[in-house]
């Protein structure tokens, strides 16, 4: 459904009580009256269980006798037809958009011819990013040569194709990279069918099935992966749909089994978008992710004229949003999980494919605003939707993303890149690629990033994947607690076991707040944790507040990373600098208290960290109630910069 029709009105008052909707989820079930009123309030308050882990996905069963009925024996099948390419060609003529984006993958294909043939190189156990680049170049030549004619980029690919099939293997105990390899090589298959002599496709299906195919018959036996709610789900049963797909004519006992256990395996995945559109891992993940669910889903539609009813699964039309909304005013991610740091919203193909499958002008506008900026993909061009004739209806402020991971994001204004942004994580620490973070905020004003996240370490790391409560990831400073803008009890991080969950969301035109309940992530110390992140003074400035009930006195210490350099001017009042902008910070509460400043920087080989900062609050010996209250005052071009607010307890906001 497009997202036009999903927005939540302002004059939606959401309350447990009333009876006019009741939408319910594994996670929580509120209910939505409607209030007249002149000015819009959205009030969200969440009941039901903490529970993270998703509600048991639809099975979709298929007969594998039956798969391959609708199957198109003709190639190429698989992406872009025949006559889908001749329908893009007709666009080109008066699409100066798609112009630029052809004229881009060109340049792409061009670049890819003059590479140097892959080779079999792991780095640690990994071959992935040699699998990563045989699909960039054949999805880039491939598409020059269809789109052309010419037979210089066709002979490239071919090489890039023989190359890797005569590769021992495709390294499949790290079975990413058999998938993207497996998918790269069905393409190439395909797209150049007509091109390839008799002898040349041979040798291509031969590698593609020693090194792909039957490796992923014999994964579905036994891998976790095909019962995982993940990137690596869709990116598995993707590519190997995709290279099962490629021969299926002539070896259809591949496509049979594999989209058999696909169709069986997918819903796992796409239920984790669920209701909302957001990602777990983070909007790193959820570019790989929602892509290879593209081309998963592509190439059965393409092949196969159907999806299997997959696209109808719940939050997957919504998942465009989920990049939109988490995109500072810069266009900086939050660093969710294991994002890469300082990541950015970049072009993304899988916009467009998000935007035609669900027919979103949304999707498709904010991912011409990006191939405006920079080059774009092939992929682009497979997926094309033109710019919408309509600009979409303005976007809402706040957002609040349910699910077993919850995000809420607030901002000043659109289109505006020294507007202010927080967004806030809820959730549970043990989700994949997850850090010690509930509670977690960040922080946009004036074009900085002032409270940030260091994001993702070294994977090849020891024990990075070890997850357990006593696990070595928790040993890596990136990963644990004491990096991330959360409190610290007693020195310790947070259990990593924990959940927490948003239990109150309100958006007003001039403020804006989120609760979550935090106490599952410091029980060892405390009976109840809450934090509070609120818009104030006409979305001006952020207030965040900790309440604590300490059962056990211990050191609590409030703490946020920043890049800025910090100037302690009174006990209670920091002022930070960052490319010639400032941003005040006061401790409202307590007032016996004061700011202090550490290093983030850490010794190699974990990342280093340097020049980062943490401003933090030191209370020795917390006990009982305790409220700690910090005013993030960005120095506005006006420079009237918010001093105070007042202080009332969270059960009162």
């Amino acid at each position: 459904m497009p997202d036009n029709s999903l927005r939540l009105p302002p004059l939606l008052t959401y309350e447990h009580g009333g009876a006019l909707l009741l939408v319910e989820s594994p996670f929580i079930s509120w209910r939505l009256t409607m209030k007249s009123a002149y000015r819009f309030i959205a009030l969200v308050t969440i009941l039901g269980c903490c529970c993270p882990t998703l509600a048991p996905a639809k099975e979709v069963t298929v007969d594998s006798s039956a798969v391959l009925k609708t199957l198109d024996k003709n190639h190429p099948r698989l992406m872009l037809k025949d006559k889908d390419l001749e329908r893009l060609k007709r666009l080109y003529a008066k699409d100066k958009v798609l112009q630029k984006c052809l004229k881009d993958v060109l340049e792409d294909a061009d670049a890819c011819a003059k590479k140097p043939m892959l080779t079999y190189r792991k780095i640690g156990p990994r071959l992935l990013h040699v699998s990563r680049e045989c699909l960039h170049r054949i999805y880039a030549l491939g598409l020059a040569y269809r789109w052309t004619g010419e037979q210089k980029y066709a002979e490239k690919a071919v090489e890039n194709l023989l190359t890797v099939c005569i590769f021992k293997d495709w390294n499949p105990s790290h079975f990413l990279d058999t998938a993207e390899m497996s998918h790269a090589v069905g393409l190439g298959y395909d797209w150049l069918y007509s091109y390839l002599d008799v002898k040349t496709r041979k040798k291509i299906k031969a590698g593609l099935i020693k090194n792909g195919l039957e490796p992923g018959l014999r994964a579905y036996e036994k891998a976790w992966w095909s019962k995982s709610e993940f990137n690596w789900n869709q990116v598995c049963n993707g590519g190997l749909i995709t290279g099962a797909l490629a021969i299926a004519e002539s070896d259809p006992q591949y496509a049979e089994q594999i989209i058999t256990a696909a169709v069986k395996s997918l819903p796992l995945a796409i239920k984790s978008y669920g209701p909302d559109g957001a990602w777990g891992e983070g909007p790193g993940y959820w570019s790989y992710a929602t892509h290879y669910t593209a081309y998963g889903l592509t190439a059965l539609q393409t092949a196969l004229g159907t999806d299997f009813g997959l696209l109808k699964i719940k939050g997957l039309a919504e998942a465009g949003n989920f990049p939109i909304y988490t995109s500072g005013p810069t266009g900086r991610y939050l660093t969710i999980a294991d994002c890469g740091e300082k990541s950015f919203r970049r072009p993304m193909p899988c916009m467009f494919w998000l935007a035609r499958a669900y027919k979103n002008s949304l999707y498709a506008e904010s991912e011409h605003a990006e191939i405006a900026k920079r080059d774009a993909r092939a992929q682009h061009v497979v997926w094309y939707v033109p710019s919408p004739r309509k600009m979409p209806a303005a976007k809402d402020l706040d957002r609040y993303f349910r699910g077993p991971v919850e995000i809420a994001v607030f901002r000043s204004a659109w289109d505006d890149p020294q507007a202010l942004f927080v967004g806030v994580k809820a959730g549970y620490n043990q989700v994949n690629h997850g850090h010690l973070d509930l509670g977690n905020f960040e922080l946009d004003a004036l074009g900085i990033r002032w409270a940030r996240d260091l994001g993702s370490e070294n994977y090849n790391l020891p024990g990075y994947w070890d997850g357990r409560r006593g696990g070595r990831r928790w040993s890596y400073y990136r990963l644990n607690s004491k990096s991330h803008n959360v409190p610290l009890l007693d020195g310790e991080d947070q259990d990593p076991l924990a959940t927490s969950k948003f239990i109150k969301f309100e958006s007003k035109k001039s403020s804006a707040f989120v609760l979550v309940d935090l106490t599952s992530a410091y029980k060892k110390f405390a009976k109840k944790a809450t934090r509070g992140v609120a818009m104030v003074e006409s979305r001006r400035a952020v207030l965040v507040q900790d309440e604590f009930k300490i059962e056990k006195p211990c050191e609590l210490v409030w703490a946020m990373t920043t890049d800025a350099k910090i100037n302690i001017k009174e006990k209670d009042t920091a002022v930070l600098t960052l490319a010639g902008k400032k941003l005040i910070a006061r401790l409202l509460s307590p007032s016996a208290a004061g700011f202090a400043i550490e290093s983030a920087q850490q010794k190699a080989p974990q990342k280093t960290n340097k020049g980062v900062r943490r401003l933090i609050v030191r209370l020795p010996n917390a006990n009982g109630n305790v409220r700690v209250a910090i005013l993030l005052s960005p120095v506005w071009k006006d420079k009237e910069i918010v001093t105070k607010v007042p202080i009332k307890p969270l059960t009162q906001w």
